[in-house]
């Protein structure tokens, strides 16, 4: 409640508004009410090699994109609040939110100083904030430089993500029940590499989550992080 409280506060001198169209929407609401109609609850398996499990919030498709890009180019508005809300109904919805940590997907440090913050981690708070599990957002770093996703075929990607990750503390890692958190998932690639790499550290499982699935329809060209 008294976050709720707060973001109408916040509004009152920076509107609240849709991710998606940009319409000024209630302090506390994800979408607006177009938007909302036309957006694409993600029904299937996310399929993420060596994951217990995953869900995605929606389908990536043109109606989406423009609030993920956005987000990729630095700029969150009312984005991580309305995925982060989405994603974890839809975690509660598949039994997959008991868990003791979530991990966003990291960014490389020179992307993260060009962008200005993680979407990743952002949308991960709000996860956590609703499921009361904690998020932790050091313990696995990018410490490989891999090529823009976006560039890449699918057969290329998951080459490209291999070793981009490494476990900087497997002390905090080990045993643990994971979540691993993304904004967009194309081919899966990178879920898989930050998988493998936390049940190599000694994660007990890890599922997967992120805001959107790119389906058959979506061009597999168009996603930045895979």
């Amino acid at each position: 409640m008294e976050r709720e409280k707060l973001r109408e506060l916040a509004a009152l001198i920076y509107p609240t508004r849709c991710p998606v169209c940009g319409e000024v929407i209630g302090a506390n609401d994800c979408f607006c009410g177009k938007c909302t109609d036309i957006l694409v609850r993600y029904e299937g398996s996310l399929g993420v090699k060596g994951s217990a499990g995953g869900a995605a919030a929606y389908e990536y498709h043109p109606n989406m994109s423009e609030a993920v890009m956005l987000m990729k180019r630095g700029v969150m508005g009312n984005a991580p609040f309305a995925f982060g809300t989405a994603i974890a109904e839809r975690l509660r919805e598949k039994g997959f939110d008991k868990a003791d940590l979530l991990i966003p997907v990291p960014m490389f440090k020179r992307d993260l100083r060009r962008r200005g913050a993680n979407q990743s981690l952002l949308i991960a708070e709000e996860v956590g904030r609703r499921l009361g599990i904690p998020v932790d957002g050091k313990s696995v770093v990018k410490s490989v430089e891999t090529l823009p996703q976006k560039e890449l075929r699918r057969a290329e990607r998951e080459v490209n993500m291999q070793g981009a990750f490494t476990v900087t503390a497997p002390e905090a890692v080990k045993g643990k029940t994971i979540i691993v958190i993304d904004d967009l998932c194309t081919t899966g690639s990178t879920l898989a590499e930050m998988t493998a790499v936390l049940l190599g550290a000694g994660a007990a499982k890890v599922y997967c989550a992120c805001a959107c699935r790119a389906v058959e329809h979506t061009d597999e060209r168009e996603n930045e992080n895979g």
